[in-house]
């Protein structure tokens, strides 16, 4: 399997996962985007916001090439999310556009050099030199998995009516016939 096998599908499963998460949430209690789980932390608007981010950023360092103004649009409006949380459906249309983007960039993904070295600079000054392997593994999955568990978590803690099943919706396309529970 590719690290473009890794990540794309994952990456398209969970936000379309997440885009039902915000859909039960308005339909529920119609959860602010503005909602987090402790005072210091990132809204649920900047969650939703930076794990189209890491989506996005992942599929370009895959392919090396360089970040679509997006990232930096997706970028400021988490970083802003506090004051200016948006909308659901400004929050609905940016996990559709990333699904779309995703999809775009693993249809046109050649293969990739799994030992090719990334650099992975973060704005601190950090520097993480990785396999593209190490990469997907290490680093883009994890940060993707954190705030889309941010996300769920803030989710949760206002009452959205959520479970396992929402979490893992995808698998029931590899639910064998007649084995569901009653």
């Amino acid at each position: 399997m590719t690290p473009t096998e890794l990540l794309a599908p994952t990456y398209i499963q969970m936000l379309d996962a997440l885009s039902q998460w915000l859909d039960k949430a308005s339909a529920q209690l119609g959860v602010t985007l503005s909602a987090r789980l402790a005072p210091d932390m990132f809204p649920l608007a900047t969650q939703l916001r930076f794990a189209c981010v890491q989506a996005i950023e992942g599929m370009h360092r895959l392919r090396d090439e360089p970040f679509p103004p997006v990232i930096d649009e997706l970028l400021d409006e988490g970083r802003n999310a506090g004051e200016a949380p948006g909308s659901l459906a400004d929050a609905e249309a940016r996990l559709q556009q990333t699904i779309a983007m995703v999809r775009s960039l693993a249809e046109g993904a050649e293969q990739t050099d799994a030992d090719r070295m990334i650099a992975h600079a973060l704005p601190t000054g950090m520097i993480f030199d990785l396999t593209v392997d190490q990469y997907a593994r290490d680093w883009a999955l994890a940060q993707f998995y954190f705030h889309l568990m941010a996300a769920y978590a803030i989710l949760r803690s206002k009452g959205v009516d959520l479970g396992k099943a929402d979490y893992v919706a995808h698998m029931f396309g590899y639910l064998r016939p007649g084995t569901m529970p009653a």
